[in-house]
């Protein structure tokens, strides 16, 4: 017999914690009618809107049950590194390193699309909204597959993967099985993820994920107010006001309307 879930929650507290977050975030979206705009990361909305703070809402935010399942169960799996602390791994380099990859993964999901943009002139990029926590899901699946090669990954109880294919096995299953998905970040969670499983980027600390953290919430507020997206009375910032950028005002949004006011041409799922 397994553990009891209470056993296994207090093994995995970080991973238990973000994993209660995002359902509460989707009960919250569920209820009040939020859309994929809404929340959603584009090109448009944070490059040329200046809505920085989706960076981060996108990655927490799951509009289907499907896709937050999907990745809670994989979430949940990969767990484990919360108890890899003999091998180097362990609560505090999963919380550290879970702040790196939900910033650059968002950060090169947003370069690549500005490339496809401006390189390629591929406009659809522009508008293309993604949610969902995927990229964190594949940058851990990559580092376990790094670091603990012999490991598995288990999927709903029932799928068992062999973690060292993991990251390229789903990637190419969720490309074929959910077109919607979002190929470029998944990609992204992978490249962030062997970075940081072969040390490319290292020396993640209590000091740096601190100071780390500090500056998201910082740009995460003061975009909110700038953007009008959200009232802060003790922050006074005037808004720039310039033609050439989409309109970024308040409505009230239910059922996927865009909250910047801005018609959504295309939605991917992070799953």
């Amino acid at each position: 017999m397994g553990k009891p879930l209470i056993y296994e929650v207090l093994e995995k507290p970080a991973s238990s914690s973000v994993i209660a977050i995002c359902s509460l975030i989707w009960y919250l979206i569920q209820k009040r009618g939020i859309g994929y705009s809404d929340v959603g990361l584009s090109y448009e909305a944070v490059m040329e809107g200046g809505q920085y703070w989706r960076i981060i809402t996108s990655a927490f935010s799951h509009v289907s049950v499907i896709h937050l399942v999907f990745n809670m169960s994989a979430l949940w799996s990969l767990g484990a590194v919360e108890q890899l602390g003999h091998a180097g791994l362990g609560v505090q380099y999963y919380l550290h390193y879970t702040v790196v990859l939900v910033v650059l993964s968002g950060l090169l999901v947003l370069g690549i699309y500005h490339v496809m943009i401006q390189r390629f002139k591929v406009e659809y990029f522009r508008r293309v909204t993604a949610v969902g926590y995927s990229c964190v899901v594949f940058g851990w699946m990559t580092i376990l597959a790094a670091k603990q090669p012999s490991s598995k990954l288990n999927l709903f109880g029932v799928l068992s993967l062999p973690i060292s294919f993991a990251p390229f096995e789903s990637l190419i299953f969720t490309s074929i099985m959910v077109p919607q998905a979002s190929f470029i970040g998944h990609l992204s969670g992978i490249i962030v993820g062997y970075s940081i499983a072969w040390g490319l980027i290292h020396g993640m600390n209590n000091y740096w994920a601190i100071t780390m953290l500090g500056w998201i919430v910082l740009v995460f507020v003061f975009s909110l107010k700038r953007t009008g997206s959200m009232e802060l009375r003790f922050i006074e910032i005037e808004p720039v006001m310039d033609p050439s950028l989409p309109s970024v005002g308040v409505v009230a949004s239910r059922n996927g309307g865009r909250m910047d006011g801005l018609p959504g041409r295309g939605v991917a799922d992070f799953v």
